[in-house]
């Protein structure tokens, strides 16, 4: 018996990224506890702390653990402000188009930091998500990193409206961010163009 349990967790975690499924159960879980947070527009955080398993061969935090961090941050902000929620409703899905991180220091093991994430603004296909990794020895910003999350079969105004049933205005959009927008479509209008792609095709 004992060898077919070892058998079968062999396999479920060789087969799938189990640890990612259960530590999104448990940020859901932590949701549900947490409440809404009214202000679709508030920053929201989530504490951390490097752990032995984020680290890699320089023993600082993995960089691909800094983009697997955002992803449950992001999901927390958007599941407690209830843009998930709306979206649901009006049969729209979210999903990421692209994201961009800089990294400024590294976070070692045992640091703790914070996850600062927030809307800094829309547009007619997308929500722009800033995250901040806040370092809690002496604030500094260790990492930011720029999200564009892609609204499928709706727009970001018809979810913000039908969440906050009042008109909500965008925040303007900054400078470094108005440069990422132009590098994405140019990027995309050079990827058709490779491709032999209409114009017109996502």
């Amino acid at each position: 018996m004992l060898l077919w349990i070892l058998s079968g967790s062999l396999v479920l975690f060789g087969s799938f990224d189990v640890w990612y499924f259960l530590r999104g159960s448990w940020m859901a879980i932590k949701c549900w506890f947490q409440g809404p947070v009214r202000d679709v527009l508030a920053e929201q955080v989530v504490h951390g702390r490097v752990l032995p398993h984020d680290l890699d061969f320089m023993c600082h935090m993995n960089n691909a653990r800094y983009l697997r961090e955002c992803d449950f941050a992001r999901f927390a902000h958007c599941t407690r402000n209830g843009l998930f929620g709306a979206a649901r409703a009006l049969n729209a899905t979210m999903v990421v188009g692209a994201t961009t991180i800089r990294y400024r220091r590294s976070l070692a093991l045992g640091e703790a930091f914070d996850l600062r994430t927030r809307i800094v603004s829309w547009d007619e296909k997308s929500f722009y998500i800033e995250q901040r990794f806040v370092s809690k020895t002496d604030g500094f910003i260790s990492a930011v990193m720029l999200c564009r999350q892609n609204v499928i079969r709706g727009n970001p105004q018809k979810i913000l409206d039908f969440l906050c049933k009042r008109g909500v205005d965008c925040p303007d959009i900054s400078e470094d961010l108005q440069h990422w927008i132009r590098f994405i479509s140019a990027s995309s209008q050079a990827l058709r163009a490779e491709s032999g792609l209409d114009e017109k095709t996502k």
